[in-house]
């Protein structure tokens, strides 16, 4: 037993320097966290005081609710984009215009013909005739470019005129 105690007793500077090595060691990573977590908190303080919020959870939260509602106002917005744009196509803005002289070689080119289509070829022909003795104006439906009354030869011109329209 003795022997033992002497064995510890010559071993007990290196086992001490050990000890004071590792608690060395553990002071620095110690001093080094505690830098890293001062600089964390340093930004993270920076980052709170900005918002008004008192802890991140809140400004989390508050930031999902933020989104959820932008998310919510584009859907809509999408959807009256989409409404918008099926008007758009059904509003007549191709337009084809022909004029000419309706009675040869009696008079100068006063007669037309106004195509008016939307993006499906549905509207109207508007033809205006004109002579010494008055002017007469007629209007045709059109549906799909055609029309169920029957169609002058300049009244089909200028439905493609507006047809060709971009």
């Amino acid at each position: 037993m003795t022997d033992m105690n002497e064995l510890i007793l010559e071993q007990l500077p290196i086992i001490i320097f050990g000890i004071l090595l590792i608690v060395l060691v553990l002071l620095i990573m110690m001093i080094v966290q505690t830098v890293k977590m001062r600089r964390l908190r340093k930004n993270y303080d920076n980052l709170m005081s900005s918002t008004g919020v008192e802890d991140l959870e809140s400004l989390l939260f508050q930031l999902k609710v933020q989104m959820d509602s932008i998310e919510d106002m584009q859907a809509e917005n999408k959807d009256e984009i989409t409404k918008a744009l099926t008007k758009l196509n059904q509003v007549q803005g191709k337009i084809g215009v022909k004029r000419y002289n309706a009675y040869g070689e009696r008079g100068t080119d006063l007669s037309f013909s106004v195509a008016m289509l939307n993006e499906q070829s549905d509207g109207l022909v508007l033809t205006g005739l004109y002579n010494r003795d008055g002017s007469y104006v007629y209007a045709k439906p059109l549906k799909g470019g055609e029309s169920t009354y029957s169609l002058s030869n300049e009244e089909k011109e200028a439905i493609v005129l507006a047809q060709q329209e971009a």
